[in-house]
């Protein structure tokens, strides 16, 4: 079938449409390549699916809803895959608007044109980020999200009430992905493992906040990845889903994480390892926004899908090490 990526260019978006382009689908990517994080980097990523005859990209915001509109005409995907957002939660204290045009107006945007559009099933990006303010571990969908503690983490919660409210008033399977800290090869500049290996490959010291002892359930991005195809091929029904009490509309929102959260300083002592170099750590406090703990109950996905994140933490870095010193020359 024909397959609409949003943040195609990005890291989960790259290695999502390559699954979907990899089982025959028909990939249309849509970024808008913004240089929240290098460029060039997501240029690579789109070189990477370029190879394949099945995909095709344009570049657009989602926050133009006429011209988003206009390409949902044009290409006619059948599902949907949004990842595209504006992401980072520090950078949330600084740029909030960004979040609201893209995080919310262009994710109203989506939902119109998937209404407008006879889109059969929208898959879209949330965040573990929506737990905020919960003690409770693990985390699991019928937990309150009614504290979040970032901008970011608001914006996504919105986006699931937004997606229920299409699926119960105009009938929009909608499927939400709870994303717990993804991390492994093409990953993204700004968060702590690559930020982290190009350090300590550079000899410099790395920041680590919360005196390394914050918890964090790491996911290994292939396994995000059939998570989402996964879910994709499945369209939720009307009836109650996790969390969703009485509701009947089509929709589900499910936790994709691996389940077994380490404190960051375990993290940094296996991408040691994988690098092969020592990392000079500068202690620094827990920074505004950030959750002190992440850790994922994946059981109702495993129930809806038959599968569940899994990959240890060890290999799934020595995956991330050996792609970023290939990709950056020092292997």
């Amino acid at each position: 079938m024909k397959i609409l990526v949003t943040g195609a260019a990005g890291f989960i978006g790259m290695h999502t449409a390559q699954a979907l382009l990899s089982q025959g689908h028909e990939v249309v990517g849509l970024d808008n390549l913004n240089d929240y994080y290098d460029v060039s980097l997501k240029r690579a990523r789109l070189a990477e699916l370029a190879s394949h005859s099945g995909f095709e990209f344009h570049e657009l915001g989602i926050e133009h809803g006429a011209e988003l509109q206009a390409l949902f005409a044009q290409a006619k995907p059948q599902r949907v895959v949004h990842l595209a957002a504006q992401a980072g939660v520090r950078y949330s204290l600084s740029k909030p608007q960004a979040y609201a045009d893209s995080n919310l107006q262009g994710f109203v945007n989506m939902l119109e044109a998937c209404r407008h559009h006879a889109v059969e099933h929208l898959v879209y990006a949330s965040s573990s980020s929506v737990y905020g303010g919960n003690t409770e571990l693990p985390f699991s969908e019928g937990q309150s999200v009614d504290q979040p503690i970032s901008l970011y983490a608001a914006t996504k919660k919105a986006n699931e009430l937004m997606a229920h409210s299409y699926s119960h008033l105009f009938g929009l399977p909608c499927t939400g992905v709870r994303l717990f800290t993804v991390y492994g090869p093409w990953g993204r500049p700004d968060m702590a493992p690559y930020k982290f290996a190009q350090a300590i490959c550079a000899g410099q010291s790395i920041e680590v906040y919360n005196q390394g002892e914050s918890l964090r359930d790491f996911t290994y991005v292939d396994d995000a990845v059939e998570s989402i195809v996964r879910l994709l091929a499945k369209l939720p029904t009307a009836g109650a889903g996790p969390g969703l009490g009485s509701s009947s509309a089509p929709y589900r929102v499910f936790n994709v994480g691996n389940g077994q959260p380490v404190v960051l300083h375990e993290f940094i002592s296996a991408l040691e390892a994988a690098l092969g170099r020592s990392a000079q750590k500068i202690m620094r406090p827990a920074q505004p926004g950030d959750m002190s703990a992440t850790a994922c109950d994946s059981s109702a996905l495993d129930a809806w899908i038959g599968f569940r994140p899994a990959t240890p933490l060890a290999v799934g870095v020595k995956k991330f090490a050996s792609w970023f010193l290939n990709h950056h020359g020092l292997g």
